[in-house]
């Protein structure tokens, strides 16, 4: 075979990928299992957390990986959307990885990625790269104690679903990706069922019975232990002292009961907690695994999920959430109604037009009293500022409604829009706070 020339720069593996990857969702384990094989089966080594869900999947692997680094276990993180950089989809104790490793294991993979499209079942996707890549460097590189392991899409064909772990994680399960996973909750509830391993505990932290009844019977099938939140675990909020960061709540299982508090604001952090905790116990009472009380106070107090309704400026008062589906919406305006307090609400909404997003919308409109109305650069599916704007004068007549074409002047223009007791929310797409963040971080002067 002629010699390859070796990549030098991030850059130079991501210009390959353009050209090499398909880029097209492809669902499907073939090929993963054909490039594993050849690389000698690294995801043996390592011992994998494995966690799907609609929603609150990166929250709960966040949770997890900083009470696990507290508990003094190195720790592996694979996340997929990423909000700051593309170096965080891959973390060990919190870290992103370094350009030199994800260049080093890019060349490794290169030689085998190149052939799987004619000798072996096609071309492998950019998440099949960054998965193998990812299990690459965990496990000959990095070589964590435990590796907290998020999937892209669904569980049963997604490409992280090539490992067995040592607990499978269901978090909240809702409706998206509708064209992939299914139309209704059950068939949805599915694919994410598909993550479950004969014999490994599951940690269901779905609430719709409809979704409940597929896990529960796929893991009896499997003959796994399944921990349900609302009857195995628990959790309520405690009242808030004033001045108090984050939020206080009482967690209560199988095993014990105690208090604690967690940085992330949102009702539904506190669900994505209660998953957390439960996950973490499964760890102690089956796999000796040693966390003490103090590591989960502290893990939790520490946890950083950017892009959660994360507060980017204080005067004027800026969240950023990245709610992209309706049941993010709805946790969203829950949040909004039951913890803060403004005078106006300004929305900045930028939404992918291959979403539900009348649906998104309505809540939404309904307590925003001015929204601007824009788009992502770059991103093919993102719906025109112009669209966007149309649709939300249909929902709300009386609503003012600016649009931009570009996400850095909306920015510009809340600025000009807020009043001191106003409040200010980016959201309707990741792509969105992703490109926003950073616009509205700097503009703070940090």
């Amino acid at each position: 075979m002629h010699q390859m020339t070796s990549f030098a720069t991030p850059s130079d593996v991501f210009g390959w990928m353009e050209q090499t990857c398909a880029q097209a969702i492809q669902p499907g384990l073939e090929r993963m299992e054909w490039m594993l094989e050849r690389l000698g089966h690294p995801e043996r080594r390592c011992k994998f957390i494995h966690i799907a869900g609609t929603n609150g999947k990166g929250s709960t692997a966040a949770m997890i990986a900083s009470v696990l680094k507290e508990a003094g276990y190195p720790t592996g993180l694979f996340v997929s959307p990423y909000i700051l950089s593309w170096r965080e989809r891959i973390q060990m104790d919190g870290e992103p990885i370094a350009e030199e490793a994800f260049v080093h294991w890019a060349n490794q993979l290169r030689p085998l990625a190149e052939e799987i499209k004619t000798e072996g079942p096609g071309a492998i996707t950019p998440f099949e790269f960054w998965t193998l890549l990812a299990i690459l460097y965990f496990a000959k590189d990095a070589v964590p104690w435990f590796v907290v392991w998020e999937t892209g899409l669904g569980g049963r064909l997604d490409s992280t679903n090539v490992c067995h772990p040592l607990v499978s994680v269901i978090t909240q399960v809702g409706l998206d990706h509708q064209e992939w996973l299914g139309d209704s909750l059950g068939e949805i509830a599915q694919e994410k069922a598909g993550i479950i391993k004969a014999g490994v505990p599951v940690i269901c932290g779905a609430e719709q019975p409809e979704a409940q009844a597929v896990i529960h019977e796929v893991a009896q099938l499997k003959k796994c232990k399944v921990y349900q939140s609302g009857r195995d675990y628990r959790t309520e909020a405690i009242a808030q002292q004033t001045g108090e960061t984050g939020q206080a709540f009482s967690f209560t299982n199988v095993y014990r009961q105690f208090t604690s508090r967690v940085s992330l604001m949102g009702e539904h952090q506190l669900k994505n907690a209660g998953t957390a905790l439960m996950t973490l116990d499964v760890l102690r009472q089956g796999y000796a695994t040693v966390i003490e009380e103090e590591h989960i106070h502290r893990g939790l107090a520490n946890v950083h999920w950017p892009g959660r309704l994360e507060k980017v400026s204080e005067h004027p008062h800026i969240l950023l959430d990245g709610a992209h589906n309706i049941d993010g919406v709805r946790s969203l305006v829950k949040a909004l109604h039951d913890q803060y307090t403004y005078d106006r609400l300004v929305l900045v909404l930028a939404m992918m037009k291959d979403k539900q997003v009348e649906e998104m919308l309505q809540p939404l409109v309904e307590i925003a009293d001015l929204v601007i109305a824009t788009q992502v650069a770059g991103q093919p599916r993102s719906m025109k500022g112009e669209e966007l704007a149309e649709l939300i004068r249909r929902l709300k007549p009386s609503i003012p409604v600016s649009i931009t074409s570009k996400v850095g002047e909306a920015c510009g223009l809340l600025r000009e829009q807020l009043g001191e007791r106003d409040l200010c929310v980016v959201t309707g797409s990741l792509y969105l706070v992703s490109e926003a963040r950073p616009l509205l971080i700097q503009a703070k002067g940090e």
